[in-house]
């Protein structure tokens, strides 16, 4: 009966126009859901999941199996993974979950986190916490032995062929091999050699199930090089041509140590670029002819004012463009993960709708910790037609919906109504609603901050007595007692969930309570002065008067997330460097070093004392610590050449590569980042512009309506109906809330609404073209089907899916 239904609808599909064919399918659609909504299990499955092929279970053993690899796809749609890493085979499974368990991802991130840090234990290793060798040793090999088990499982389910293929998992399997031949050697031999490959390990790390952001903000790093590596080409040629005019200018100066060679000319241009040597290189010409400075004034208009900010607009050009195709991308992406999963979710009954029975299984499998409740509530949002059934086009929806928070409409009256609190509740809330309250609260700010400076300009013994009157004197306690009074009137009108749901509020109370700790730290222990910022921190509250200031913080709120992922990008960065440069530099001590050389004075040092300038010897690479903060001097670039030329007087001139690396590695990421800044601004101004309260309201927040009886209507049975029954009284209409964080991928929903459906609309136009024909794999009507690929070619058949 149901091949006779499947040519029906085949011969129709090639005999009417698309449009009418899905107009005849969404009716069909919509019949399917509603005929037998009450059924449960009597029904056929429609495709069987693969993870079951060959075992012997019941129907409803079956049926497990389907919500298990339909949450499997939810998964990997959400993570933004690969489905050719899916399992496609009960042999697959265990495997997979191991890896997949949410233990073993914290234990993946903690081997990859001893690995780092085993950097400070090792030979050139800090002090304090320096191991011996077979002591660290032994802890290396045993973090790479839990990141080999992760690959040894992979390989399990993924094989071979899938593995060759993953970029990611192949480097990470090359540098896994390496650290453990590596390990071996060091431990036998008690002792450490030359490994610049510990440079490597952030690759573990990066690889961990907790650094998503941190791999795509990377992504978006390799996407933005080619335009960036087209502007450094046209800056170095402009450096290298300014290189040569200058060594023919000024080599015959005899005072102008800056362009005695081709070499030395190269690098003071370089340097100029970051004008850390301005202008220093170009005085002693100076001093001999006024009309030298020509040169390296258009030097500098050319490199920096004109070539670096072209740089910045054509990365910010291509990081806009990227972050379109990402938001692209990863829609599509969890779009083909919701329509594999919608195969093994309809039934032969409905083989175009999924059930709510249906729908809870699937919801059991990917988030159990839902109640029934939040299933039922997610699946009437789903349910916009009201069949009963959801249609292929709702369930794509589903992952809006796994981000809603749902809440009774009544359970919006004040939280002290009918409560022992209420008199208490309404006096705070009418205090709060008092139309002069926040300018009372921002009065007192004000008072606290003429406090402060009449406080900072008071005379005092000493420094305890100065921080004392500053931070811990009676008005302190006034002014931070009154902010306490402001935040439990607040928490009482609004009740604790909602007044933390404000990030204002939540910085109003941490900062009260930190400024309140510090005075009673500053009390007990004088000599504590860091204590004294907490108080001066209420007063950025007065920022958020001015809408230029709310926009720059809303903005922060934005790239948060983004900022983390960069921040950590930076400090693999630096990792990477710091261990080449202990490798290459530490044996070099810079006391007294330079001697005849340009840089003589920044490193004179004696056992009695020492210049003012003679501190430059401790920028070194003699461990992890100290080799970050140089790396942190260089990246600020004022004066790094010092320190560029010292190494290159004691190991030589090529070690001045090293340095040049490193910075042009810093300006691109941080041009990256600059670029991430500035369109992140943009998206938010735009927004702000093209959305109204009540828009934003619509976007965040989501009503369902709904009573029992059709909660009957639509198959609720067993325990979902005993978990139903509390909230929903018969013959009574409820209302309920869902609401939505207000997140940048929100955002993007309503900013690219025009671009989603023209790529939706894409996607639908490409799948009219058939890539792929089923066949049935056997005579059991719960096999699954098998993908046979068109053409010739020969292609390997597997049991799987092809929507």
């Amino acid at each position: 009966m149901m091949r006779r239904f499947d040519k029906l609808l085949d011969s129709v599909k090639n005999a009417v126009p698309r449009r009418v064919y899905s107009t005849f399918t969404d009716f069909i659609d919509t019949r399917a859901g509603t005929d037998g909504a009450g059924e449960a299990g009597s029904l056929d499955m429609g495709s069987r999941s693969s993870l079951h092929t060959g075992l012997q279970m019941s129907e409803d053993e079956h049926w497990e199996m389907n919500y298990h690899e339909a949450a499997i796809y939810l998964e990997e749609g959400l993570n933004n993974e690969k489905f050719d890493s899916h399992p496609s085979s009960p042999e697959e499974l265990p495997a997979y979950l191991r890896v997949h368990n949410p233990w073993y991802h914290g234990l993946d991130l903690l081997a990859s986190l001893v690995l780092i840090l085993l950097a400070f234990t090792e030979d050139p290793a800090v002090p304090a916490f320096e191991l011996p060798v077979w002591a660290h040793g032994t802890i290396e090999l045993l973090a790479l032995t839990i990141i080999g088990v992760e690959l040894h499982l992979k390989l399990k389910w993924i094989g071979w062929s899938t593995i060759l293929k993953h970029k990611r998992t192949m480097i990470k399997g090359i540098t896994l091999l390496i650290m453990v031949l590596e390990a071996v050697v060091v431990v036998c031999r008690q002792s450490s050699h030359f490994r610049v490959t510990r440079a490597l390990r952030p690759i573990f790390l990066v690889d961990t199930r907790h650094c998503g952001g941190v791999r795509r903000f990377i992504r978006q790093i390799l996407q933005s090089l080619p335009p960036i590596l087209d502007m450094l080409g046209l800056l170095m040629f402009f450096v290298a041509t300014y290189s040569l005019l200058g060594f023919y200018l000024f080599s015959e100066h005899i005072d102008n140590g800056h362009f005695k060679t081709i070499s030395d000319s190269f690098v003071s241009m370089f340097v100029l670029l970051t004008t850390a040597n301005f202008p220093d290189v170009m005085m002693p010409s100076y001093a001999k002819s006024k009309w030298y400075a020509v040169f390296f004034i258009l030097y500098i208009i050319t490199v920096l004012y004109v070539l670096m900010n072209l740089m910045l607009a054509v990365v910010y050009e291509t990081f806009t463009r990227i972050e379109r195709e990402k938001c692209r991308a990863l829609l599509l992406h969890r779009r083909v993960a919701a329509r594999r999963a919608f195969r093994l979710l309809v039934s032969r009954r409905a083989p175009r709708a999924v059930r709510l029975r249906h729908f809870a299984g699937l919801i059991r499998h990917y988030a159990p910790h839902y109640s029934g409740l939040d299933v039922y509530l997610m699946f009437k949002q789903l349910n916009q037609s009201g069949s009963g059934g959801l249609s292929r086009a709702e369930f794509a929806n589903v992952y809006e919906v796994f981000a809603l928070r749902w809440a009774p409409q009544s359970g919006r009256a004040p939280w002290y109504s009918a409560s022992a609190l209420e008199p208490l509740g309404r006096a705070a809330a009418a205090a709060v609603r008092w139309p002069y309250f926040e300018y009372l609260i921002y009065a007192l700010i004000i008072g606290n901050g003429v406090s402060l400076v009449l406080r900072v300009c008071e005379a005092a013994g000493d420094l305890q007595d100065s921080a004392r009157l500053l931070c811990a004197s009676w008005d302190t306690w006034l002014f931070l007692t009154l902010f306490l009074v402001e935040a439990c009137l607040r928490m009482m009108a609004s009740g604790l969930a909602a007044y933390l749901e404000s990030g204002w509020n939540v910085f109003d109370l941490s900062v009260t309570l930190l400024a309140l700790m510090g005075a009673v730290l500053l009390s007990i222990a004088p000599k504590l002065f860091i204590v004294v910022i907490f108080r001066p921190l209420r007063l950025m509250r007065l920022y958020k008067l001015k809408k230029r200031y709310r926009d720059v913080f809303g903005t922060l709120v934005l790239l948060s997330p983004l900022m983390s992922s960069a921040g950590c990008v930076m400090l693999v960065m630096y990792y990477f460097f710091a261990i080449v440069g202990m490798e290459l530099f530490a044996g070099y001590d810079l006391k007294n070093c330079c001697v005849n050389t340009t840089v003589e004075d920044f490193y004179k040092y004696s056992e009695n004392s020492s210049t003012a300038l003679g501190y430059y010897y401790l920028n070194n690479f003699e461990n992890i610590l100290t080799s970050g903060v140089s790396l942190f001097e260089l990246t600020v670039v004022n004066n790094w050449f010092i320190l560029m030329n010292a190494y290159a007087t004691v190991a030589g001139q090529f070690s001045r590569l090293y340095f040049m690396v490193f910075y042009l590695f810093t300006m691109v990421v941080l041009t990256i980042v600059v670029a991430s800044v500035l369109e992140a601004f943009r998206f938010r101004i735009q927004y702000k512009r093209s959305t109204t309260k009540r828009d934003e309201e619509k976007l965040l927040h989501e009503e369902v309506h709904t009573n029992w009886e059709e909660a009957q209507r639509l198959g609720v049975s067993g325990d979902l109906a005993d978990e139903l029954r509390p909230f929903l009284p018969p013959g009574v209409d409820v209302t309920f809330i869902g609401s939505r964080p207000r997140t940048k991928e929100v955002l993007q929903r309503r900013m690219y609404q025009a671009d989603i459906l023209k790529w939706l609309s894409e996607e639908d136009e490409s799948e009219d073209l058939p890539p792929s024909t089923t066949v049935t794999s056997s005579e059991d009507p719960l096999a699954p089907p098998l993908i046979q690929q068109p053409d010739g070619d020969n292609h390997q058949i597997r049991p799987g899916y092809q929507l």
